[in-house]
């Protein structure tokens, strides 16, 4: 199935091989259409250290990262004034995220091979930004064996139409109105997304099955631990500053993870497919994810954003995730996305996001490939308070 507005297009005779009214143009490239290679293919041609995971080199990208907040905790401190706070809240914000990222290496085992290893940092490191880690990472697990499935996927799943219909039109507005959309982590966790019932924090949830209940039990119990120690803390230094080293980094944290995880899925320049039924699989869902580009950001959050190899084989550690996406372009061809250059910081990305929010608000109920559509009146709503 192709997009609908390149069909539109065709039947109006305005888009040909040869391009508009003549003008020669790249031959039109279906992404729908199922690739000419398989996954074996793909993971023959990255070379075989990429699959190795060095745990002394995981534990120093730890050490590193927990040295740098820290460091930021004792500066902010020392200097406690307001023209350093504002530099401190976007600089430990964006560190809480790179700790989220090796937690999430944690949770797919590309942190080490050794479990319990595993499950400790993790553990460690997802409390500290009060995520529950085994919630977390069973939810996320689903989320990579269904990437791209309208129904069965876990991250920033479209909307169907009848579900999108029956939302009242404030939420409808939370939803899609930028920069709302970027603080809905901690709802997620809590209660999912619209559609969808659960809890991370709830061992008895729809999201786990009988035999991981003990797993979320020890996430909750080491996340309420957390929630323990900050109004402890507050107690002891005052809310307010708690606030100012802890609450508004939280917040700028969560900011990041809205936006990175958005724009693994959404937001690029032509519109990609969602899969039901029969079209779906691991491959084709997982080439509907987009590489980007976050400039001096990709080292610090340690190139989350090299996200297509990433997602057919979360188990390669995120220092060879870079040399295994250039080993396997020549295989993905047209199925891989340049992502576009940033500059030192990634402002483009906030269009893509700003656009794809306004845009895309649901998928047609029924169809095994479906396209986003638009809700004409949010959109020219949206448009008119922007503008």
């Amino acid at each position: 199935m192709k997009e609908p507005v390149v069909e539109e297009m065709q039947r109006q005779g305005e888009l040909t091989n040869h391009g508009v009214h003549g003008v020669e143009q790249k031959e039109y490239f279906d992404p729908s259409a199922p690739p000419p290679f398989k996954i074996a293919e793909i993971r023959a041609a990255i070379p075989k250290h990429c699959w190795v995971k060095n745990p002394w080199r995981s534990l120093c990208y730890v050490l590193r990262d927990v040295f740098v907040v820290f460091a930021l905790v004792a500066a902010a401190i020392y200097f406690n004034s307001w023209t350093f706070w504002p530099l401190y809240w976007a600089a430990q914000g964006t560190m809480f995220w790179a700790l989220f990222v090796l937690g999430h290496d944690c949770g797919h085992g590309s942190f080490s091979d050794n479990l319990i290893l595993n499950s400790v940092v993790g553990h460690i490191l997802h409390s500290s930004i009060l995520v529950p880690y085994h919630g977390w990472r069973i939810s996320h697990r689903t989320h990579h064996q269904n990437h791209g499935n309208v129904e069965n996927d876990e991250s920033w799943v479209p909307l169907t139409e009848k579900v999108y219909k029956s939302l009242n039109h404030s939420t409808r507005m939370l939803r899609f109105t930028v920069p709302l959309p970027l603080f809905a982590y901690p709802i997620y966790l809590w209660w999912r997304a619209p559609g969808k019932e659960g809890s991370h924090f709830n061992p008895y949830s729809n999201l786990f099955a009988p035999n991981e209940r003990k797993d979320v039990i020890t996430s909750t119990l080491c996340w309420s631990a957390m929630v323990a120690l900050l109004i402890c803390l507050s107690f002891v230094v005052g809310p307010i500053q708690m606030l100012k080293l802890y609450g508004v980094p939280y917040l700028i944290f969560i900011m990041w993870l809205d936006f990175v995880t958005y724009l693994h899925h959404h937001g690029h320049e032509e519109k990609l497919p969602w899969y039901r039924g029969k079209e779906w699989s691991y491959l084709r869902g997982g080439l509907t994810t987009v590489d980007r580009d976050y400039g001096w950001f990709n080292n610090i959050h340690h190139d989350i954003g090299t996200h297509v190899i990433h997602h057919l084989f979360p188990q390669i550690p995120h220092y060879h995730l870079v040399e295994a996406t250039k080993a396997a372009k020549p295989v993905l061809g047209k199925y891989y996305r340049e992502p576009k250059k940033s500059g030192p910081f990634p402002s483009h990305l906030f269009e893509n996001l700003v656009r794809s929010i306004k845009e895309d608000h649901y998928v047609d109920d029924s169809g095994e490939i479906v396209y986003y559509q638009t809700d004409i009146e949010l959109y020219k709503a949206s448009k008119s308070k922007s503008s």
